[in-house]
């Protein structure tokens, strides 16, 4: 049986790095408010040639573009009463959560919404199958981001054997239907896999081993995917194949280089949506009123937090 060469050790090392790297890039998106991107001097977290440097600087500056557009997407969305769900699935260290952080960074929480759901208790064990996800629904006005969604019965249900035959076949029987049925209600589904190499997961699971910052991202269920690396690939295969359907599509990103997938599934996200800039008046701050009989009250000195920086 033949199967892919894994890098030399100095290879691993160094890709491990770049890795470290750029997720610190990451964080560093999170803060930077100002736009100049071409006064960014990465040297303070990186060693990297003048290229690299130039492809986060493109980065960035389409980044925030596409972050701009999705600005005018919420507004869109709120406006015009639109009801949108976007699934993200793949397997662990895929990026998912990443393109969601890039995705909701500059949108108000109270119209893009994330719905990360955990595993389910022991009263949703015993409900119909789909009514924990049926809460998060938006409601006019919303959009919500599913990171996982309904499809863990297809997999990582189907692959650790916390589902019978028989519950796999009926959620296969029931969720176009299911799906069908939020189309015909007026939602738009958007619903996106993310798909990475067998030695890119591995080479981003060693990071996470490595960045003390990230190892609290490693559950033993995903250091056990990691061995079932082919049990679920056939559950993904037979996932696609059986809920690829006309009135919500799978999408593929391919995500292997973190970076380009965000900036992919953005673009490829605006177009699902015919968002058009909805006009604004222009804002005008009121004069503040004062009064003469006014006193600001001295907050106590035991009440400050202590200035060390």
């Amino acid at each position: 049986m033949l199967t892919s060469a894994l890098p030399d050790h100095e290879d691993l090392m160094q890709r491990i790095a770049r890795d470290l790297i750029d997720s610190y890039d990451e964080e560093l998106e999170l803060e930077i408010e100002d736009r100049n991107i071409d006064g960014l001097d990465p040297a303070s977290v990186s060693a990297a040639s003048s290229a690299d440097k130039a492809a986060r600087q493109a980065y960035f500056k389409e980044l925030f573009r596409l972050q701009g557009e999705l600005v005018k997407l919420q507004d869109w969305v709120q406006h015009s009463k639109q009801k949108v769900v976007i699934l993200f699935e793949g397997r662990d260290a895929a990026g998912k959560g990443g393109v969601i952080k890039r995705i909701t960074q500059r949108l108000n929480p109270r119209v893009a919404r994330v719905a990360a759901l955990p595993a389910p208790n022991d009263r949703e064990r015993t409900q119909w199958y789909f009514q924990r996800y049926v809460a998060h629904l938006p409601a006019a006005g919303e959009m919500v981001l599913f990171d996982r969604s309904w499809y863990n019965r297809a997999g990582v249900e189907r692959v650790m054997g916390f589902c019978t035959d028989d519950e796999y076949e009926e959620f296969f029987r029931t969720v176009p239907e299911f799906e069908k049925m939020l189309v015909r209600s007026g939602i738009k589904l958007i619903k996106y896999w993310f798909s990475i190499t067998d030695d890119e997961q591995h080479m981003r699971f060693l990071g996470r081993i490595h960045d003390p910052l990230k190892q609290w991202k490693l559950s033993p269920m995903d250091l056990e995917s990691r061995r079932r690396w082919e049990e679920y690939t056939k559950a993904k295969e037979i996932m696609l194949e059986r809920t690829h359907i006309p009135e919500a599509p799978w999408w593929v990103v391919q995500a292997v280089d973190k970076k380009k997938a965000r900036l992919n599934c953005i673009s490829h996200l605006l177009g699902q949506l015919p968002y058009q800039e909805v006009p604004h008046p222009p804002v005008e701050l009121p004069e503040r009123v004062r009064h003469a009989d006014y006193l600001r009250q001295p907050v106590p000195a035991n009440m400050i937090v202590p200035e060390i920086y």
